[in-house]
């Protein structure tokens, strides 16, 4: 990568960056209120400007007083995280929680890390490494990165996952047979917040005889603040039906500069909701502003993706999934929707 950068200085080779990305981003037309026509999918123009672009912000879909709880839950996990991978306390020297969980609730890096780039970490896909700055004023300990189990951890995240309206944009897309995929909340502290870099999340259906621009299924990201240009996630519209990118070359191309010129930011209001393409180029650079970012992220595929199709990423390759397990891992959505009816019982729930 070179020089090493400090925060204020990588804050600045992003300033011109950001703004001519989000010009780009304004000229895209794929942005607006969640419709639904009158069978309960999703308005042919949405789809068309998500099929057109690979993603689309459904803006204010999350009304704000579930955002308050979602944001209270959130508050009391970050306030309980380990001080580190593997440790049992947290800040305050309290029992860290979900020690219980067999796989780790929270993962921890140096703050303005990449923690994947240039890795063999979830197979390979993310082959070139962002830049990371120094912190200002380096804390004495690790920041959370990613957290897991938002329907297990999280009450008001089981009900959110449950929503009605995002479980009609997944019909729309995959299929009234949609199945779910993994959930992870990426956090972006101010200042402190590392980076993803540039990838395509599918691994597993690249060389299918019966690939698609959808074969690899598409992430919510529910925006619990304001999300900047600086903080937020980063698409190259269309990349979802380009196949498997030569990422590596792609990068070198733009002469090893990680700001790719073609890539627009997913700048969000909290409750916007985003939805990306797995299969679109994406990534998002180390948070040197001052802007918080919280994203619960969770996916959804086709069924006919999934049935048959060996585990990937941190999954065995010996996992297939057949229909019974693709049955037990489906019934999360059934739970979800029963949690929502009863902590909003005058909201029409999803069938």
């Amino acid at each position: 990568m070179g020089t090493v950068l400090t925060a204020r200085q990588h804050a600045e080779t992003m300033t011109q960056y950001v703004a001519e990305g989000i010009e780009r981003a304004k000229a895209l037309g794929n942005r607006g209120p969640l419709r639904l026509d009158s069978n309960g999918k999703l308005t042919p123009d949405i789809l068309d400007a998500y099929n057109r672009t690979g993603f689309y912000i459904f803006e204010g879909a999350i009304k704000q007083d579930e955002i308050d709880l979602l944001r209270a839950d959130m508050e009391w996990l970050l306030d309980r995280a380990a001080v580190d991978n593997g440790a049992e306390v947290e800040h305050q020297g309290r029992s860290a929680y979900g020690q219980e969980f067999a796989r780790p609730v929270y993962s921890m890096i140096q703050p303005l890390a990449d923690p994947w780039g240039g890795t063999k970490a979830l197979n390979g896909r993310h082959p070139t490494q962002m830049a990371q700055p120094v912190a200002a004023d380096q804390p004495p300990h690790k920041v959370v990165f990613i957290m897991t189990g938002m329907c297990q951890t999280m009450p008001s995240g089981l009900r959110l996952y449950g929503h009605p309206d995002l479980l009609s944009v997944a019909a729309s897309i995959n299929g009234d047979d949609f199945v779910p995929y993994n959930d992870a909340i990426f956090i972006k502290q101010p200042g402190r917040g590392g980076s993803v870099s540039w990838h395509q999340d599918g691994v597993t259906h690249w060389d299918n005889p019966s690939w698609d621009s959808s074969i690899h299924g598409f992430n919510f990201q529910v925006q619990l603040f304001d999300t900047t240009a600086r903080s937020c996630l980063w698409v190259v519209p269309g990349t979802h039906k380009e196949g498997k990118i030569d990422i590596k070359a792609r990068v070198a191309a733009n002469q090893g500069v990680e700001q790719l010129p073609d890539a627009v930011p997913l700048y969000c209001s909290a409750g916007d909701v985003t939805i990306v393409n797995r299969q679109a180029l994406h990534g998002s650079f180390a948070n040197t502003s001052d802007d918080l970012r919280i994203s619960l992220t969770f996916g959804f595929h086709k069924r006919s993706s999934v049935l048959g199709a060996a585990g990937a990423l941190s999954e065995s390759e010996s996992v297939v999934y057949d229909a019974a397990r693709i049955a037990k891992r489906s019934e999360v959505v059934g739970v979800a929707i029963d949690a929502r009816a009863k902590f909003y019982p005058e909201e029409t729930r999803f069938h």
